[in-house]
């Protein structure tokens, strides 16, 4: 692993990555769109609320167990699908997969990952969802679909924001590139990491197998994106979804969702989940924090959808926070990219577990020794005045 200082938190993690990573890969990993104000606000928000604990009970033992797409897991948590992920370490998403595994957690496979989804079912055995782009295609969706079901994957979950591509201003001042490509721009960021330039020079030639055959058999990483751009599909309805969902047959997520009004036609349409999501803030910047808008999703949809909350979280406490607003579990792709970019296997493991730490503690802190306590009467607005100030104030 990158340097000797043990990483207390998932910031120590990222400033780790920081120093392995070549800038354009970091700030890949780091960027949003345009001004990048949802990202910002995406963990600021979480500052709005505080928590109001109850004491005077029994601790001795706190359980973060609970359930996820009708399978058990042992903390609220769902790594997220992360696109290319081999580009930040050569262990990629099987390192990630792995674990998930050994932590007790969900994992996400992307569409675009370097991993075929069969070399990850056949790794692992813990809870496996895998995300889906829709493509002009149907014919491939239900390809894919039907790949899936013969790996034995748990969940399926669809992404419904990225219709129209988001403007990862960060990305064209840095020069990304994918693969990344050297150029007068990128010459000294790529020359001052060597051991990532090692890395990829040594590890194997980058492919999108989930995508295969997409581009006449070619294997090169760029052709197949820029393909894969292509044929993504801006005709994403709800009754196209429904299709999927019937042809699916199992539990099934729709990722991206911020409205009551598209929460509620996703219960309608048979979907099992949603992820209250703004894609980390790398699509529309000007969308509201996703733990603002779970309370008032998860009022709306009752027991009919399970809620995941996705985007911004970096305490366990911030886990918390989203189960006390109403979501079943939480989401995240950052912070165990960190840890991966730094230490592969065991940097994933590391972040998974100062997470389960800072949950646990956060459990037990405000009296709630299982995840069903946890609820709306341990939080408070953070800027709530004292009840006597909210009261008329009396001439006497």
């Amino acid at each position: 692993m990158i340097g000797s200082r043990k990483c207390i938190n998932l910031e120590d993690h990222r400033r780790r990555a920081r120093r392995y990573l070549p800038a354009p890969l970091f700030h890949y990993i780091e960027g949003g769109a345009d001004d990048e104000h949802t990202l910002v606000k995406n963990t600021a928000a979480y500052r709005r609320y505080d928590f109001e604990p109850n004491y005077l009970r029994d601790m001795r033992t706190i359980d973060t167990a609970t359930t996820l797409f009708g399978r058990p897991i042992e903390m609220p948590l769902l790594l997220a699908p992360t696109g290319m992920t081999r580009l930040f370490h050569p262990g990629g998403e099987l390192a990630a997969a792995r674990a998930a595994e050994a932590a007790g957690v969900g994992y996400s496979l992307s569409t675009m990952a370097t991993t075929s989804l069969e070399d990850i079912a056949g790794a692992v055995s813990g809870l496996k969802v895998f995300q889906l782009y829709l493509l002009t295609d149907d014919g491939l969706n239900r390809e894919t679909i039907d790949r899936c079901k013969a790996a034995g994957y748990h969940a399926l979950c669809l992404t419904v924001d990225t219709v129209v591509p988001g403007s990862r201003e960060r990305d064209a001042r840095t020069g990304m590139t994918v693969p990344p490509k050297l150029s007068l721009r990128s010459l000294v960021d790529f020359s001052l990491r060597p051991r990532w330039c090692l890395d990829y020079l040594l590890g194997e030639k980058f492919d999108l197998p989930n995508c295969r055959g997409r581009a006449s058999g070619s294997g090169n990483l760029s052709s197949l994106a820029v393909l894969f751009a292509s044929i993504m599909d801006r005709n994403i309805t709800w009754e196209r979804a429904e299709t999927l969902i019937r042809h699916w047959g199992g539990p099934f997520a729709i990722k991206g969702i911020l409205s009551v009004e598209d929460a509620l036609r996703a219960a309608d349409i048979g979907a099992t989940a949603i992820v209250v999501s703004n894609h980390g803030g790398r699509q529309l910047d000007g969308a509201p924090a996703t733990i603002d808008r779970v309370a008032d999703i998860a009022d709306a949809v009752g027991d009919r959808l399970e809620i995941i909350a996705d985007g911004g979280i970096r305490r366990g406490s911030q886990i918390v926070k989203a189960l006390a607003m109403g979501a079943s579990a939480c989401m995240v792709g950052r912070p165990y990219l960190y840890g991966l970019a730094c230490g592969g296997q065991q940097g994933v493991t590391q972040v998974l577990d100062a997470l389960r730490r800072e949950t646990e503690r956060t459990m037990g802190l405000i009296g709630c020794a299982e995840v069903a306590q946890i609820g709306r009467k341990h939080l408070r607005a953070a800027d709530a005045l004292p009840a006597f100030l909210r009261q008329p104030l009396s001439d006497s």
